[in-house]
């Protein structure tokens, strides 16, 4: 059972105490990621998430380490396309210290030229680490091609050029539009007191006065859905492949019928694909299939990491599986079973106090409607073979596949041709 409220300045809570338990997670939610950048401030949104760490006149970056180690507490934060989550772990009689903390730092970040350049220099780096890590640059490549002329294109980090020309005055206009009450989202998880809890919230983030609510285009997240592949040499050890194509947006119940799919398909190690693929041919360690649900949007992916001279034969298989599956469809007692293994998975991650207050959060901040455990139980008993059905041709329209890849492929025009044959023909 959730308690839903509003702070004084019109921040919204959702709150859900655990009484046997002696910690509390509290996270705040912010409606702001790379869906709201342009070309020329793509990784604004992740580049504010790290100034928000440098510290207040209050604190500086050391004394917040400090402070939270001190609590023997965990705080950190992440930035997504769609939202920056900001969020706390400590034992229930530290939350007053926790808020303030938090608090703090959301609300009076300095944004020092000194700090400014020197993350500039950190997240430069990252941005490297991240280009050599081929997983993650095959699934920014799907991204970018699937949501062409659209924010959800854009990598997270930025490219090194628009983190480079990033200024102290366009980081504090990007901070004062979205950084406000009606923007954001708090989330509260564990054990604390009902009837102080509300009056700590206030008092710590109420200050911030209340503003009129940011105006968005509903329309540029919907992803671009004509066939398209991409290829891109590099010095890999490995091929990253991943095939993209339609999914479900975030508020459709059909995201339950695309759970259940996904791990018959590839989403487990008993699931088609790790078993054809790795157990059976021994062609890749790392292969799945996952789904991602935005609000206005979602995409399914099929990925593997492979020899590059197993691309084209995995790209077969991958092909004769789901043309396999789609004759052949998941039966009544397989329904059953991995309905069954779908809630015990999300019963397992909403033991998690952290999982909990991220799953409520988002949910509240985008959807306006946060499921309890129940509600979303009964969501997965409710799907039938129908629904497993519609969704399943949905999914595998081969007019809607998008293919990228990236590793030591020495003719990329041939390999695309032929992939072009393999899914399209």
């Amino acid at each position: 059972m959730y308690f839903r409220g509003e702070l004084k300045n019109g921040i919204k809570v959702i709150m859900e105490k655990i009484p046997y338990i002696k910690s509390v997670s509290v996270g705040v939610f912010i409606n702001v990621g790379t869906k709201d950048e342009s070309e020329n401030n793509n990784g604004i949104s992740h580049f504010i998430e790290h100034m928000i760490f440098k510290g207040t006149e209050k604190r500086d970056a050391k004394d917040i380490a400090k402070e939270i180690d001190n609590l023997g507490g965990q705080m950190n934060a992440f930035t997504s396309s769609e939202y920056t989550c900001y969020y706390v772990r400590v034992l229930d009689k530290h939350l007053t210290t926790a808020v303030d903390i938090l608090s703090d730092m959301l609300n009076n970040p300095k944004f020092s030229e000194e700090d400014i350049a020197n993350e500039k220099r950190v997240i430069l780096e990252e941005i490297n680490m991240y280009l050599d890590s081929p997983e993650d640059v095959v699934f920014d490549m799907i991204h970018e091609i699937m949501f062409k002329g659209t924010p959800l294109s854009f990598p997270v980090l930025g490219t090194k050029e628009t983190v480079k020309n990033l200024d102290r005055k366009t980081l504090i206009d990007y901070y004062n539009k979205y950084y406000r009450p009606d923007n954001m989202v708090i989330t509260v998880i564990g054990n604390y007191n009902e009837k102080e809890i509300i009056d700590i919230l206030n008092n710590y983030f109420s200050r911030k006065p209340s503003c009129k609510n940011i105006v968005r285009d509903k329309s540029s997240s919907l992803p671009s859905l004509k066939p398209c592949i991409l290829g891109k040499q590099r010095e890999f050890e490995q091929v990253n492949f991943c095939l993209g194509t339609e999914g479900i947006k975030r508020d459709n119940e059909e995201k339950y019928s695309l759970y259940i799919i996904n791990n018959f398909f590839g989403g487990s190690v008993s699931s088609i694909l790790f078993q054809k693929i790795r157990e059976e041919r021994g062609l890749a360690y790392s292969v799945y299939s996952t789904p991602v649900s935005f609000k206005n949007a979602g995409i399914f992916t099929i990925y593997a990491a492979l020899s590059n001279k197993e691309i084209l034969n995995v790209a077969r298989l991958i092909k004769e599986e789901i043309i396999k599956f789609k004759k052949n469809l998941i039966g009544k007692s397989d329904l059953l079973k991995l309905k069954e293994q779908l809630k015990s998975s999300y019963i397992l991650e909403m033991e998690s106090t952290f999982g909990r207050m991220l799953e409520i959060g988002s949910s509240e901040l985008l959807t306006g409607d946060a499921l309890t455990l129940e509600e979303v139980l009964n969501k997965i008993n409710k799907v039938s073979l129908d629904d497993i059905k519609r969704v399943t041709e949905k999914i595998f329209d081969s007019s809607k596949f998008n293919i990228a890849y990236v590793g030591n492929i020495s003719n990329i025009e041939d390999t695309n041709a032929k992939l072009k044959e393999i899914f399209f023909s």
